[in-house]
C-alpha cells in the first residue's frame, strides 16, 4: 500500500515537473519553430501524449489502491463471520449435548480469544455479559432446559450485535429499523419457549 502512495507522489511530482519545464520548453520551441507552424504542433502532440500517460498512471495507481483496500475489507468481514459462526457452532454443540465440561469451557475461551482480534467494541461488551450468564448456569457442567432458554436468550441479544458488526452498515442504507429488528430477533427467539419482553 505504501508503495502506492510513494508511486502516486512520484507521477505527480513528474506530472508537475513535466507541466511546469513544458510550459518553458513551449515558450522557447515556439520562438525557434515560428517559420514552421507544422514543428510547433509535433512538439504540442509529444507533450500532451505524456501528461496522459501520467495522468492515465496516477489512475491506474488509485484505482489498484481503491481495490486493494476493498479486498481487504471483504477478507476482514469474512474472517470475522467465519469466527462467530465457529462460536455458535460451538454453543450449539453444548446445549445439544446437555453439558459444557472443561474442553467446552476451554474451547470458549479460545473462541473469546478469537472474537478480540475481529469483533466490535459492542460486540466483546454483549459477549461479556452472555459470558457471564453462561458460567452461572454451567457451574455444575449440565445444560438442562432451563439453563438452554437463559442461554438461548442471551444468544439472540448477542446476534444482534453481531448482526449489526457485520451488516449494520447495509441495514442502515435499507432504512431497517434497528429497534424493530432487535425485537423481531428476540421474540423469534421467545417463541420457542413461550416467554415475552
Amino acid at each position: 500500500m505504501n508503495k502506492l502512495k510513494r508511486d502516486n507522489v512520484l507521477y505527480m511530482l513528474l506530472s508537475i515537473i513535466l507541466v511546469i519545464g513544458g510550459y518553458w520548453f513551449l515558450r522557447y520551441a515556439y520562438k525557434v519553430a515560428e517559420s514552421a507552424p507544422f514543428s510547433q504542433e509535433i512538439v504540442l502532440v509529444i507533450l500532451g501524449t505524456i501528461v496522459t500517460i501520467l495522468i492515465t498512471a496516477i489512475l491506474l495507481n488509485k484505482q489498484t489502491e481503491v481495490e486493494l483496500k476493498k479486498e481487504e475489507n471483504i477478507k476482514f468481514i469474512e474472517l470475522k463471520t467465519d469466527i462467530y459462526l465457529q462460536l455458535f457452532d460451538h454453543l450449539e454443540q453444548i446445549i445439544l449435548d446437555g453439558n459444557a465440561d472443561q474442553e467446552d469451557k476451554n474451547k470458549l475461551r479460545i473462541l473469546a480469544h478469537k472474537l478480540a482480534i475481529v469483533a466490535s467494541p459492542e460486540v466483546l461488551t454483549q459477549f461479556e455479559e452472555f459470558l457471564n450468564h453462561f458460567t452461572s448456569v454451567t457451574e455444575d457442567d449440565l445444560v438442562g432446559q432451563a439453563d438452554t432458554n437463559i442461554l438461548m436468550e442471551e444468544m439472540a441479544e448477542l446476534s444482534i450485535f453481531i448482526r449489526k458488526d457485520l451488516i449494520g452498515d447495509l441495514d442502515h442504507r435499507q432504512g431497517i429499523d434497528e429497534s424493530k429488528l432487535a425485537k423481531q430477533i428476540i421474540d423469534n427467539s421467545d417463541a420457542f419457549n413461550g416467554s415475552s419482553h
